[in-house]
């Protein structure tokens, strides 16, 4: 432990595996104090299992992001409980896909009511907590690289993710007289659990063999692989940290070299 986020309390949504849950990780290491929020009414085994190493450290409360009656009793929980909230990693979204033709009213509304929705009123819920409390907190959005181009097949996961990087702009210069400062991550193609159904999708719709897609995305990354989501806990603790105090309204892109801005 290094102690970069030493005595501070960090909210996670979406964290109950993955990208969450190693952020997570990491930010206990660096001596944070975290509530995960997920949508299981109980921790999974994973979350138990940090807990159990970071003992009192972390606590685990079931929300749907795209409620607002639970975004608003997840931030009053969890400073209950620890404090006021210094560091949001706000992560939760969901993803699906289709032919831009067969894309239906129902999954543009769930897409865009989590990842879009959701995203933005955590973000506004934990904002007003840290101005009202007076604390100089950081906020980490998780953006995508979808979020910096169209794809033909993802369409409305694609405009979801560039509306997280626009509201992270938007965000940071509304709080920066606050000194607040308001980021995000743009992940490349990340092995997580999710990347079965996104490549069950991909076989689905382009006609390839199971676990093709995945192979050919992680050729196709300029450092040759894909990343893991470790990688993304890295640039989650540095914007979280005093390190990247002169550092708001930016979307780091975590990719290996996909995107290059």
């Amino acid at each position: 432990m290094s102690g970069r986020l030493q005595g501070r309390h960090a909210l996670l949504t979406g964290a109950g595996g993955g990208i969450g849950l190693a952020v997570a990780e990491a930010y206990l290491r660096e001596g944070a104090r975290c509530t995960i929020a997920d949508l299981a009414g109980e921790p999974n085994a994973a979350v138990q299992a940090l807990a159990a190493r970071h003992d009192g450290a972390l606590r685990y409360a079931r929300a749907d992001v795209a409620r607002s009656g639970d975004v608003a009793a997840l931030v009053a929980s969890a400073a209950a409980a620890f404090g006021p909230v210094d560091v949001l990693f706000n992560n939760a979204a969901v993803f699906d896909m289709a032919p831009l033709l067969d894309s239906d009213e129902a999954m543009y509304e769930r897409l865009f009511a989590v990842n879009v929705k959701g995203m933005f009123f955590t973000m506004q819920a934990v904002l007003r907590q840290m101005v009202e409390a007076g604390v100089k907190g950081a906020v980490v959005n998780l953006a995508s690289q979808a979020g910096r181009r169209g794809e033909a097949l993802v369409s409305h996961y694609c405009a979801t993710k560039a509306a997280v990087i626009s509201y992270t702009q938007s965000a940071a210069l509304a709080m920066a007289p606050h000194g607040i400062r308001v980021n995000a991550i743009a992940p490349g193609v990340i092995d997580t659990p999710m990347w079965r159904d996104v490549d069950a999708l991909f076989a689905r719709y382009e006609g390839l063999a199971p676990g093709e897609k995945k192979v050919a995305v992680g050729k196709a990354v300029p450092l040759g692989y894909m990343g893991a989501p470790q990688d993304i806990a890295g640039a989650a603790v540095f914007l979280a940290s005093a390190e990247a105090s002169y550092i708001t309204a930016q979307t780091l892109n975590v990719d290996g070299g996909n995107v290059m801005s």
